[in-house]
């Protein structure tokens, strides 16, 4: 169970050996030759993780596709590969053969630019996630802080979609990706401090460890009432059903994307669910301890978790109706964001009278 449970990082440390060996019989001094291994090592991991994420959203496109047929008493993909699980591979290679149209008197460069944008907050906070343990690509004492900020990021991009389109369906779906994705982050950065009082640090491996007896979603009323409230607004940010107001294909024929194919299309395909594993992932670190757990190899647990918390967002899409725009901004705002800040006051006041961790 040991090899199982460092399997990853057994790995690390042994091709980490092997360049400093190599480098090391090379004749280099040792500062340089330490410094060109971490140099290749970041470059090794940046790639791993990168492709573990295209690996994993490939894996989610194929599973909700079957989630939504069972659930619609369909079949669902059954005819390219076995299974169907090849089906997205295909429709990758047809996005990467489609022509890119830029509508005329667009702004190209905020054209370009805005799937990149709406990408890159998915690939800062994959970075920080710990996986296993010691499998954490890097750990920093303010985690939780830099996942906050990073995922911020990807608003403007959508918001730049809308604007760089010269289309008025994409921008009112670039502008209400920017109320809806502001409106939800306050509720969903509210019920993570209860979480810093509880561990007391912002770091998420230290985080999973104060786990290690009792997850914080068990810490009842506070835990349950952060979990339940931090899920639904991540579900809201990511732009997942029920709250998919900013691409409403029945209003605004697909919002900020309206204008885009090929494979500026398939970055915001890519973002979808890239951002859809990263707040399950988050979820799992803060409130369900983590890769805590028994018998199994952390990562196991770790995965297991977070998919299951994915199979929960998929039921809830194939279950529920869109909310109305007006709907939308008032849950926020008049029930989610004054349960967070009483769940903080309810936090101090547990943590007067006990000893959490």
């Amino acid at each position: 169970m040991d090899i199982l449970n460092n399997l990853f990082t057994n790995i690390y440390n042994a091709i980490n050996a092997f360049l400093n060996g190599l480098l090391g019989g090379a004749g280099l001094r040792p500062d340089a030759a330490s410094a060109i291994v971490a140099a290749i090592m970041g470059l090794i991991v940046g790639t791993v993780v990168l492709l573990f994420g295209v690996g994993v959203v490939l894996t989610l496109i194929w599973l909700e596709r079957k989630v939504a047929a069972r659930v619609q008493d369909r079949v669902g993909p059954n005819r390219v590969g076995p299974f169907g699980m090849l089906q997205p591979v295909a429709d990758t290679i047809k996005m990467f053969i489609k022509e890119d149209i830029v509508p005329t008197n667009a702004d190209g460069l905020v054209h370009l630019l805005a799937p990149v944008i709406a990408l890159a907050p998915a690939v800062l906070a994959f970075v920080v996630v710990p996986f296993g343990q010691g499998m954490q690509p890097a750990d920093l004492n303010i985690v939780v802080l830099w996942v906050v900020s990073v995922s911020s990021i990807g608003t403007v991009g959508l918001f730049m979609a809308g604007y760089g389109s010269n289309n008025k369906f994409a921008l009112l779906g670039g502008m209400r990706a920017v109320a809806q994705a502001i409106s939800y982050e306050i509720p969903q950065v509210l019920t993570i401090v209860p979480i810093i009082l509880l561990a007391g640090s912002m770091s998420l491996v230290q985080i999973v460890q104060k786990q290690s007896t009792l997850w914080y979603v068990f810490v009842l009323p506070v835990g349950l009432i952060g979990f339940v409230v931090y899920y639904i607004s991540a579900l809201a940010e990511v732009n997942r059903t029920p709250f998919d107001q900013p691409e409403g294909e029945s209003e605004i024929v697909a919002g900020h994307h309206t204008e885009y194919s090929g494979m500026k299309f398939g970055l915001f395909y890519l973002a979808e669910y890239f951002n859809f594993f990263i707040v399950c992932t988050i979820a799992t670190t803060l409130f369900l301890g983590g890769w805590q757990g028994p018998f199994l190899p952390s990562w196991l647990w770790f995965l297991i978790k977070t998919y299951a918390l994915i199979l929960l967002g998929m039921w809830i899409r194939m279950t529920l109706p869109r909310f109305r725009v007006d709907q939308l901004m008032k849950f926020a705002w008049q029930v989610l964001v004054p349960i967070s800040l009483i769940n903080i006051v309810l936090t101090g006041i547990l943590l007067m009278f006990f000893k959490v961790g």
